[in-house]
């Protein structure tokens, strides 16, 4: 079995951060694993800006904050202290610290002295809701719908309802809105927004979308596509008020209803996640978005170093 001194699980801004952060501190044997074809995660899809003001005093988009870290693990690569693996999917993790991933034309398995999950979030669905009503086309997370646009070049619909004012959600109504689509409503059924201030403001309140607060779909009304959605005001304890219902046209609904970090790894490995980025494992450490969801990228990137100096302490000690 091949043996290294620490994985990193994911090349997301909280896997490359910790990486960089583990080698800044002495670890100079480090395999970072991505299942996707480039680096940089969800930032690659997140073209707008917002990104940096923290951690590098810049406004960048997804893609240039990315980027900057990108360009310093090439520059470690060069030294061969990180090697990166990408579409390298993981499949299994033990208790033992061996990590068992999928690549094309490979299956590996390797055991290191230390672990840091990256794995990030994964968005609920409308079955994790529920919404009522059909199951036509025309429905999507919100992520997706930025993935079409942003990296397929996909124009999901043209007249849209978003279910949720999550930060995603708010940032897809200004995007569909400068693609040309329509934005008929953002539909919260809390009385505020998840959102940022900034996004309820830039992305929907600069574009006079309608946001409906206390408000829920009732139900979704489509054969093959969607046609339209029935819309609903809520009291404070969230029942329905039935004289107050609506309907709205529209031939795409967006689900923008928060996100769930993605630790199934972690838990097949019989671990807890404990403290900030530590586990019940000794070794095992969890970071970004996997340990908990965070507002900004620069708080995931903050927070991660801290992970990769930990797994660099832990390996000085065994």
């Amino acid at each position: 079995m091949i043996k290294r001194e620490l994985i990193v699980v994911g090349g997301g801004p909280a896997g490359m951060a910790a990486a960089l952060s583990a080698y800044e501190n002495g670890v100079k044997d480090i395999l970072l694993l991505e299942r996707d074809q480039f680096l940089g995660g969800i930032l690659n899809q997140c073209i707008h800006t917002g990104f940096g003001l923290q951690h590098f005093k810049e406004d960048l988009t997804g893609p240039e904050f990315a980027d900057r870290l990108i360009i310093k693990i090439k520059a470690i690569k060069a030294d061969k202290a990180i090697e990166v693996s990408l579409q390298s999917f993981v499949v299994k993790l033990t208790d033992r610290k061996v990590v068992t991933y999928l690549k094309p034309g490979k299956f590996e398995e390797v055991q290191a002295k230390a672990i840091i999950m990256a794995t990030g979030c994964r968005e609920r669905t409308r079955e994790m809701i529920p919404i009522p009503g059909d199951r036509p086309a025309g429905i999507f997370s919100a992520g997706l719908a930025q993935k079409m646009i942003n990296i397929e070049g996909w124009l999901p619909g043209k007249e849209v309802v978003i279910i949720g004012s999550g930060d995603i959600g708010l940032i897809m109504a200004r995007r569909f809105t400068l693609e040309g689509a329509k934005v008929k409503a953002v539909v919260e059924i809390q009385k505020e927004s998840r959102g940022l201030v900034r996004n309820i403001v830039q992305c929907v309140q600069d574009f006079d979308i309608p946001l409906y607060f206390r408000h829920k779909i009732k139900r979704i009304i489509g054969h093959d596509r969607v046609e339209k959605v029935e819309v609903v005001a809520v009291d404070e304890n969230l029942n329905e008020k039935p004289e107050t219902a609506f309907d709205i046209t529209c031939d795409t609904v967006l689900v923008s209803v928060g996100l769930i970090p993605e630790n199934e790894l972690i838990e097949m490995a019989g671990a807890e996640i404990e403290d900030l980025n530590t586990t019940s494992i000794p070794g095992i450490f969890s970071c970004g978005n996997s340990y908990k969801v965070y507002d900004l990228a620069d708080s995931v990137t903050r927070d991660s170093e801290k992970a990769g100096k930990q797994a660099a302490e832990y390996l000085k000690r065994i």
